[in-house]
């Protein structure tokens, strides 16, 4: 089966990487020294907006642009939407024309200061969580930049009460309406960045390795901040209007010239429903409310765009476009119906799946994907982390789900239900699972083989993904290609004995002798829930699990998001972008003259059918041929079958290779210390890694990776930091740690 397995990394040796070309080199430089220039640039006219320089270079802008056929929509968007969609392109340069700039094992990467104020834990104990340095960073800056803009405009609006002179309105009433336009601005800035991190599958978040789920956090940051804002925003006027005695007739007003207050209502309405059912606890006991309510995006941005017309909507129109993006690239890939290879359920009550894939989707074992099991919801998609190392074989990618709720409960209970049909020998087609997948997503840098010293912290089914990582080290050093960890220490947490079975699901089952001479290994497990040792432990073989189930649905996971080609998916921006322009270059020359439309709203609704229309069709026809060269490759490559009835999976027309003990090995499970009745003292277990691999004299350098729930994430934080590991025996111990909780991850 070593035939089969497809490495990550095609170059590169565990000392770093090739010296690069002189004219590549500085090419790659220049592309750099762009995006940063444009971004920067962007973000501080963003900041500095409020000031006179940045007006004035505004409204020297819109004075030499607003004649043209885009109008001052046009000069407002190529202000704050262009630079971001300009990045956007130069990263697609980027990673197409140096693509293992991300996958290469880089040992000098883990000294470099960007690098380690990624991972170093700043705060543990919070209401942010475990926050790194550069995260620290970025929410000081926008804290700073929420309390600079709004103390100035407040100033502002002081100074302006004197040049105004209108009846109707007291001096109270008159700053409150500015403050409250003011506050509605500033969320609107913050609303261009709110869109950026949830793009899954975003080409900047892969440019700077931020993995979708490490991104979530900071849309929920910035989610509560802009909501914040557009709240105070709407309230500042429902005051005003309240004190002037005009409240409901304020409310319902929709203007034709100006900003429309029914459609800002609605819009608003959406976002505080969306908000208030994304709080933790509402989220954690109502999940499926959240889900659904966050759908209303689509309300929310929509009439967003009604509120304030066309050219204030082009503020945020580049972030919303990049969503809208990775939206119908997501939509089109998740239609396909996925083979299941294999649906089993452990002894533990895990539910293991086996999903089949083309052999040219790649990722790596720090990857999840969402998984929709059409039975059960044709809305809900849930995140799992990827099982399976990429190297276990080209064909196949396997999760492991815990029962958690009533979603997993009842897919459970299908393939339950199966099982024992079969072991009566009364097979079924009445439950079946049809399933889609989307992804996969995760770190685009191998983390996991950057360090010589690893540990691997876990809570439960956080297992996952180190049982990934773990059979994705033991191969690469089995077949000779370049792996950095030389010794590995796994704090392995559960509850009850029966959890410790998953151990199993790793493909390499068993360690040669070859490769414990070039891996130590060191897996620690503890039974937090149990005092002794079950009396039948020994007796029930840790690798047995139910008998599975094949399940043909009619094709294999597809490779539009996530690790997509980065051709096509350049080439999808680029149609689309072009698409978006030329449409709105249309309705500009051809449909707003002759239906003269005036009103902002409509404006406003002809730039979002613009977006739309972009991304529909000429994106749409780049995501169809994209499909079909998919499509086309993956027949020429169906080399999988399955055997349900001898319980067997095939490859090549040979049974699949099943990792045994041939006598010059040692199981994984053999390699396990179990203790029960206690929880790992991470202080003391991280000290004597260090001193071990230290080898009693010189620095550590090691890698710390924990998945797990939150308590579990602030304790190795907490300890890292404090250690960083520490100083023991007068040697200075340092932790790099990567954070990969539940199905998310993010760098500490």
């Amino acid at each position: 089966m070593a035939q089969e397995r497809e490495p990550l990394l095609q170059h590169g040796g565990g000392g770093g990487s090739a010296p690069q070309a002189p004219l590549p080199s500085l090419v790659k430089t220049v592309l750099k020294f762009l995006m940063w220039a444009v971004f920067l640039t962007w973000a501080a006219a963003i900041f500095f907006y409020p000031t006179k320089p940045v007006q004035a270079a505004l409204d020297g802008l819109m004075a030499a642009t607003k004649q043209s056929l885009f109008g001052i929509t046009g000069s407002i968007f190529l202000a704050f939407s262009a630079p971001i969609l300009i990045v956007a392109a130069l990263a697609y340069v980027y990673i197409s024309a140096f693509p293992n700039d991300h996958v290469l094992v880089e040992k000098n990467k883990l000294k470099s200061l960007s690098f380690r104020l990624w991972t170093f834990p700043v705060l543990v104990d919070g209401p942010f969580g475990v926050v790194s340095a550069v995260e620290f960073i970025g929410i000081v800056l926008f804290i700073v930049y929420v309390v600079y803009v709004m103390t100035y405009y407040a100033v502002e609006s002081v100074s302006l009460i004197t040049k105004f002179d209108i009846p109707a309105l007291t001096d109270s009433e008159l700053i409150l309406f500015i403050i409250g336009l003011r506050f509605g601005s500033v969320g609107l800035f913050c609303m261009a960045f709110l869109f950026l991190p949830v793009s899954r599958g975003s080409v900047l978040l892969r440019l700077i390795d931020i993995p979708f789920e490490h991104a979530t956090r900071y849309h929920v940051w910035l989610g509560h901040l802009t909501m914040a804002l557009f709240t105070l925003h709407g309230l500042c006027y429902v005051i005003t209007w309240s004190l002037s005695g005009n409240l409901l007739e304020q409310l319902v007003e929709w203007k034709e010239i100006g900003v429309a207050n029914l459609p800002g209502v609605i819009s608003l309405a959406a976002g505080l429903l969306m908000w208030v059912t994304s709080l933790h606890p509402v989220r954690k006991r109502f999940f499926e409310l959240f889900f659904y309510t966050h759908q209303l995006y689509v309300i929310f941005v929509v009439f967003l765009a009604f509120h304030v017309g066309d050219f204030v909507f082009s503020i945020v129109a580049g972030p919303i476009f990049l969503f809208m993006l990775d939206r119908f690239l997501r939509f089109w890939q998740s239609r396909a119906k996925v083979d299941i290879i294999s649906a089993s359920c452990r002894p533990c009550g895990t539910v293991e799946l086996v999903f089949s894939k083309p052999a040219n989707l790649r990722y790596n074992a720090l990857s999840f994907i969402f998984v929709q099991v059409r039975e059960l919801s044709f809305l809900q998609w849930h995140p799992f982390s990827v099982s399976s190392s990429p190297m276990d074989g080209r064909y196949h990618m396997s999760i492991l789900i815990k029962v958690l709720g009533t979603w997993t409960e009842k897919l459970r209970g299908i393939i339950t239900d199966v099982q024992e049909q079969t072991r009566n020998g009364s097979e079924s087609e009445s439950r079946r699972i049809t399933a889609s997948v989307e992804g996969p997503y995760g770190h685009e840098s191998p983390y996991h083989l950057m360090y010589e010293n690893l540990i691997l912290v876990a809570g439960g089914i956080g297992i996952s993904p180190f049982l990934a990582i773990l059979s994705d080290i033991i191969h690469r050093i089995e077949e000779g290609n370049p792996c950095m960890p030389k010794n590995v220490l796994v704090l392995w947490s559960v509850k009850k004995s029966n959890e410790l079975s998953l151990l199993s699901a790793v493909d390499a089952q068993f360690i040669s002798s070859s490769v414990s001479d070039k891996l130590h290994l060191d897996i620690q497990a503890f039974v937090t829930q149990e005092s002794q040792p079950p009396l039948e432990e020994g007796i029930v073989g840790d690798d047995q699990k139910g008998t599975g189930m094949f399940v043909k649905n009619g094709t294999t996971m597809s490779g539009l998001v996530g690790t997509g080609d980065n051709f096509w998916a350049g080439m999808y921006f680029a149609a689309s972008t072009l698409g978006f322009i030329l449409a709105y270059a249309l309705a500009r020359a051809y449909y707003v003259p002759r239906y003269s439309v005036v009103a902002w709203w409509h404006l406003g609704l002809v730039f979002v059918l613009c977006m739309v229309a972009g991304v529909a069709l000429p994106g749409g026809l780049v995501v169809l041929l994209w499909h079909l060269s998919e499509k086309g490759k993956a027949e020429d490559d169906d080399r999988w079958n399955a055997t349900v009835a001898t319980g067997t999976t095939v490859w090549d027309g040979e049974e699949a290779e099943q990792t045994t003990n041939d006598g010059d090995g040692v199981s994984l499970a053999a390699m396990r210390t179990t203790r029960y009745g206690c929880r790992p003292q991470f202080e003391a277990e991280f000290a004597a890694f260090a001193e071990r691999v230290a080898g009693g004299g010189g620095a550590a350098d090691v890698g710390v990776l924990v998945c797990g729930p939150r308590g579990l994430q602030a304790s190795v934080a907490r300890e890292c930091r404090s250690q960083n590991l520490g100083r023991h025996g007068g040697r200075r111990r340092r932790a790099d740690a990567v954070f990969h909780f539940n199905s998310h991850s993010f760098d500490l």
